[in-house]
């Protein structure tokens, strides 16, 4: 089997197409010159200790197991470094995956139990030992500092179609969103009209019911005036007719006095006493007569 075949068995594990393929060995060179940097600290660090700790034949117990707890301080530190150091770069790689896969409308899934996979990871280690035997100029031109977008065609093609048909229906949305915005103010000025023309109406109605009411109040005072101007009426007349009776009774009482008059000075003419004043006031009159004679004679005329 020649190295086209062996490079074509690879993509096929691992799914990659060749653009792919080319990116992974990008990161696994990053990640080899980042172990290997921290491989020759840790290296450094026991290289320090001999040559500033080991300079005697012989050691006790005590400084022997002090020295390693040192060096365990020095390595496990430069381990963890490189863990948390690995960590945050995977999170920054996987970043620009889910940036760029965003820009397509995609949303990536991760499997965790997968990083575990034994097989996967002896195929991961088989891929490194054979792609990093002769690093070709290939590879090397097409590492970049960002993730280069899919070749058109395929999924990206059908993405884009997707996202040009997705933009028409976003545009024909937009354009009823604005007709109903139109609607919506439309009839919201209908609204107001139709509130104060209700308005209006409830004010003639109040208006209305006030003038009935003003109505109905001057008909019932009208009532109570015909009422009363009955009850005058008939109190006037039953007075009238109570006056004239009462002037009838007048006059009959001032003719019954009459008469009466007439008829006492009758009685009292023929009585003793009225004929003898009557003989005195005649010859007292008489008396007076003739007194006038006799002082007419003795005054002077004019």
């Amino acid at each position: 089997m020649g190295v086209p075949d062996l490079q074509e068995h690879r993509q096929a594990e691992f799914g990659f197409n060749e653009q792919h393929q080319n990116e992974v060995i990008n990161y696994m060179r990053f990640a080899r010159s980042k172990r290997v940097l921290r491989l020759k600290t840790i290296d450094s660090c026991f290289e320090e200790l001999k040559d500033s700790r080991l300079v005697e034949e012989t050691f006790t117990v005590d400084e022997v197991k002090e020295m390693l707890d040192g060096l365990q301080v020095v390595v496990r530190g430069e381990v963890e470094m490189e863990l948390i150091n690995t960590a945050h770069t995977n999170v920054l790689l996987l970043r620009q995956l889910f940036s760029q896969a965003e820009k397509f409308y995609l949303r990536l899934q991760s499997d965790i139990s997968e990083l575990e996979n034994r097989d996967l990871l002896e195929q991961v280690a088989e891929f490194e030992k054979t792609d990093f035997k002769t690093p070709d100029k290939k590879n090397q031109e097409t590492s970049k500092p960002k993730l280069a977008p899919l070749n058109e065609g395929g999924v990206s093609e059908l993405l884009n179609k997707e996202i040009a048909r997705l933009q028409e229906e976003n545009d024909k949305l937009k354009t009823r969103l604005r007709t109903l915005e139109s609607q919506a103010t439309s009839a919201l000025d209908d609204r107001s009209k139709a509130e104060r023309a209700l308005k209006d109406l409830q004010k003639v109605q109040g208006e209305q019911q006030e003038i009935g009411s003003l109505e109905d109040t001057v008909a019932a005072l009208k009532v109570d005036y015909e009422k009363s101007l009955s009850a005058n009426s008939v109190s006037n007349k039953s007075l009238q007719e109570n006056l004239i009776s009462a002037k009838h009774d007048l006059l009959r009482v001032q003719e019954q006095l009459s008469l009466a008059e007439k008829e006492l000075d009758k009685k009292f003419q023929q009585t003793a006493a009225y004929r003898n004043m009557k003989e005195i006031l005649t010859k007292k009159n008489e008396q007076i007569k003739e007194i006038r004679k006799r002082l007419q004679k003795y005054e002077p005329s004019e």
